[in-house]
């Protein structure tokens, strides 16, 4: 190597030779390994080949030749270019409009040199090379500053999970440019070039293609430098004794120069004040604490900054009230902002057990079907908390957490958090996959524990709340309809009395037979609204006896068809387990209602079926439909009308009436495409012979 000689010649060509080597092994890794880096990976490749090339030819030109020098250019300008890259792979190359006249300032810097090498070469003129010894020492500083405000840049203002990625690449491009601020400080200061660090200069080569070629690994993002905490105070301590031997002797030396008369007493001073400070931190508890948090708040720092992390969820948990999302809406955003999930889903508990769609966050394309998770898929999720990765269990053959399919279907589905209180499944969190897409770890499941333990207590809290407030309408409801009997049974005795008196009294036959008629009937109507309003609360049905479905669906249809259209598509043969007042009763009011929710001539559909087990009522409009969160909070709470002086308890009385003769009411419906109701009783056979078993075994029992 031109410039030095003997062992430093044959130390410095090795080194330069090495950090060679080095770049075009980490260039070829990169060229194999395609899906790090994105759009950055050509650049990124094309600096390493650059630097390559620096170091050869300074090896077989000589550190301080020009070939070395051109190709030190060369370098700095592939290095500029890559940063440029790097700054796309979250976008960022757009929204920052400082970042390409910076980058072209930086690129014109080294075009300067070029041109002042050009300018200089050949000639022997002492001051003159001097002078170009400083500009160039001054363009390199320029340059390194440069370099290290973009590469702070490009890895501080890059979001949480993007700095995963750019992490690698920033702490290459801050050892190149540290090194060589360094390095062409201390030339410019010494008027020369220093040549230690000129040896060494070659081998930057080996830990910048090593960074790069680590954060290209499959599980670069969840490599990290994680000492002990015994081993870094124990670090720690040797720095701060090391730091503060160095500081006396720094101190004493400096001090021996303000004179002879002084100085003596001033390093006193200074070894006594050093001391005391040593003393207190020694003795102090109080110090010795805030020094330990600070150094613990410094030191172990964790993928997630858990106070910024609790007060954006409280934050967001907390945005309620007039014009703000719903409570479960908020739940999810609030796991949701936890990975930088882009959407997510909440189900929740039904009447049977099973988990339904609750509410959807920024997710509208996702189908989920009316039961989402059977109660036995929830209750092995339930167990122990468990936080399923579905990326995992879509590469397992046969998963042992039981997890729907229209879930592992969904690309986008990434996460399924339990929501427990008291060991008890309130609700499920469906996560999305978040922008940078990563394998989750355990800090994440336990973070994620953590916000599922705290929402599923909020959930519970306002649920009770609600079950509180329901109640308290139930007490006014009770003491407003206490009035209504009570004048509607002094109405009816009124209505009786008269009917009475007419009988005796009526001089004409036929008025006497009219009026006679029209008072027992409406004594009749109003005795059966007395009898109805009296069962608000408890919906008790005295006996099932076999009712025809049909029958009654031909009589409802028949009823109501004058005043809308109403078909009964079919009226299969249908013999169930009921009571036929009730049942009208059901009918009635989801057939009005469809016909309410239906444009004007907009057909209403019934039918009747039976499976062999029970048989099903079907009602069936094209109306306005129901969101999938009214069906849930609204549709059958009672005291919540969307008619003008409506009670809001119709839908849910044919619920109930519907389970006290051992039935079910479904519903499924659709914004803007209708619903559909449909009423399940088991057939009068099934219900005998279920009669018939349950008296066998009670008559065992009793033998027994």
């Amino acid at each position: 190597m031109s410039g030095l000689g003997g062992t430093w010649g044959a130390i410095g060509a090795a080194l330069w030779s090495a950090g060679a080597l080095a770049c075009l092994l980490g260039a070829a890794w990169l060229q194999r390994h395609r899906g790090r880096y994105g759009s950055a990976r050509p650049a990124l490749i094309a600096a390493l080949l650059l630097t390559a090339l620096w170091a050869a030819a300074g090896a077989a030109f000589g550190l301080l030749g020009t070939v070395a020098i051109l190709a030190e250019s060369l370098r700095n300008l592939g290095w500029i270019f890559a940063i440029y890259r790097l700054f796309a792979v979250d976008g960022r190359h757009r929204a920052m409009r400082p970042i390409r006249p910076m980058l072209a300032a930086l690129a014109f810097v080294e075009l300067v040199q070029l041109a002042g090498l050009v300018l200089l070469s050949g000639r022997a003129d002492s001051a003159l090379l001097l002078a170009g010894l400083h500009t160039s020492a001054t363009l390199h500083l320029l340059v390194a500053i440069g370099g290290l405000v973009l590469a702070h840049n490009l890895y501080a203002g890059a979001s949480q999970q993007a700095r995963l990625a750019l992490r690698w690449p920033a702490a290459a491009l801050a050892l190149l440019w540290v090194f060589d601020l360094n390095h062409f400080a201390i030339a410019y200061l010494a008027d020369g070039t220093p040549l230690v660090t000129e040896v060494l200069r070659g081998l930057l080569g080996v830990p910048i293609a090593g960074l790069l070629v680590l954060g290209a690994g499959e599980r670069s993002e969840n490599l990290r430098f994680a000492p002990s905490r015994q081993v870094a105070f124990q670090s720690l301590s040797l720095l701060l004794i090391g730091g503060y031997l160095i500081a006396m002797v720094a101190a004493a030396q400096w001090l021996a120069f303000a004179g002879s008369d002084y100085s003596a007493l001033l390093q006193l001073s200074f070894v006594s004040l050093a001391s005391l400070l040593a003393l207190a931190l020694a003795t102090s508890p109080r110090l010795r604490g805030w020094l330990r948090v600070t150094l613990l708040k410094h030191l172990f720092q964790h993928r997630y900054d858990y106070r910024a992390e609790w007060l954006r969820f409280t934050r967001t948990i907390g945005k309620g009230g007039a014009g703000g999302e719903p409570l479960h809406e908020r739940a999810i955003r609030a796991v949701a902002d936890v990975t930088e999930s882009q959407s997510g889903l909440l189900l929740t508990r039904g009447d049977d057990g099973a988990f339904q769609l609750s509410a959807r966050w920024q997710w509208p394309t996702v189908d989920v079907p009316t039961v989402a998770f059977s109660a036995d898929q929830a209750q092995a999720l339930a167990g122990d908390g468990f936080i399923a990765d579905l990326d995992k269990l879509r590469r397992q053959a046969d998963p042992l957490r039981p997890v729907p399919a229209w879930l592992l279907d969904d690309p986008r589905a990434w996460a399924v958090v339990p929501l427990l209180h008291y060991e008890r499944l309130v609700g499920l969190a469906v996560l999305s996959r978040p922008a940078h897409a990563r394998a989750m770890d355990w800090e994440d499941l336990d973070m994620l524990r953590v916000v599922g333990h705290q929402l599923a207590s909020y959930l519970a809290e306002q649920a009770g709340q609600a079950a509180l407030e329901e109640a308290a309408r139930f007490d006014e409801f009770n003491r407003r309809i206490a009035f209504v009997m009570h004048d509607i049974k002094n109405l009816a005795s009124q209505m009786g009395l008269l009917a009475r008196n007419a009988e005796v009294h009526a001089d004409n036959p036929e008025f006497r037979a009219d009026m006679l008629v029209t008072l027992r009937n409406s004594t009749d109507k109003l005795n059966t609204l007395v009898e109805r309003l009296s069962r608000y609360g408890k919906t008790a049905i005295e006996a099932l006896v076999p009712v025809r479905a049909d029958e009654v669906a031909r009589g409802v249809v028949a009823q109501l068809a004058a005043r809308h259209p109403v078909s009964l598509v079919e009226d299969a043969p249908c013999e169930v387990a009921a009571n036929r007042e009730s049942l009208e009763q059901i009918l009635l009011h989801l057939v009005q209602n469809a016909i309410d929710a239906s444009p004007q001539g907009s057909p209403v559909f019934v039918s009747v079926a039976a499976d062999g087990l029970n048989g099903t009522i079907e009602v069936v409009d094209s109306g306005t439909g129901m969101s999938a969160e009214f069906v849930r909070t609204r549709l059958f709470k009672p005291f919540d009308s969307t008619k003008p002086g409506g009670f809001g308890i119709g839908a849910y009385e044919a619920r109930e009436l519907v389970r006290a003769m051992r039935g079910r009411l479904e519903v499924e419906s659709r914004e803007g495409l209708g619903t559909r109701f449909v009423i399940v009783l088991p057939l009068a056979q099934t219900a005998a012979l279920f009669e018939t078993l349950k008296e066998a075994g009670e008559t065992g029992r009793k033998v027994a």
